[in-house]
């Protein structure tokens, strides 16, 4: 069964520690062809025992990204985890080696806001998902959790 890889980043590591656990990763990959897809996941210091510790900029993130994208060569896919980034910086991430962005949620749950996420109320349908893709100069593709093609939208409306 096919997963996705994750990892936490920006709190108290520094970059050997993130190479370190991406090159894990990465040979994890290629021994077993696993994951669908590597999500980075921005740390968040809101309401938490590590409110201390301050959070990476968007230069940091967009490095991360870019970095992922270059040496993790053997996953297919760069998720950017938009309710954690923000739309804003998701959208630009798709410049940066992200193909693609976590879906349409309700946030039902207020965990993201809960953690200090960029967004204060974390919902997207399925046309505002498709403005940001579009907006990023992108064509936005509906497809299932092992990334197979379900609609693909050229129209300028999806409702």
């Amino acid at each position: 069964m096919h997963s996705n890889a994750t990892m936490l980043y920006g709190h108290i590591e520094d970059y050997a520690h993130r190479i370190d656990h991406m090159d894990q990763l990465r040979t994890l990959q290629d021994e077993t062809g696993g994951f669908n897809c590597f999500i980075p996941l921005k740390f968040r210091n809101m309401d938490n025992d590590m409110q201390d510790v301050s959070e990476s900029s968007i230069i940091e993130d967009i490095k991360m990204y870019a970095v992922a994208r270059i040496f993790m060569d053997n996953f297919a896919h760069l998720k950017a985890y938009w309710p954690m980034l923000g739309r804003n910086n998701a959208r630009l991430m798709l410049s940066y080696g992200v193909d693609d962005l976590d879906g349409t949620i309700d946030d039902s749950t207020k965990i993201y806001s809960m953690a200090g996420s960029e967004e204060q109320n974390p919902a997207m349908n399925t046309d505002e998902i498709c403005e940001l893709i579009r907006g990023a100069g992108r064509l936005p593709v509906e497809r299932d959790t092992v990334y197979h093609e379900i609609k693909v939208y050229e129209e300028e409306s999806v409702s």
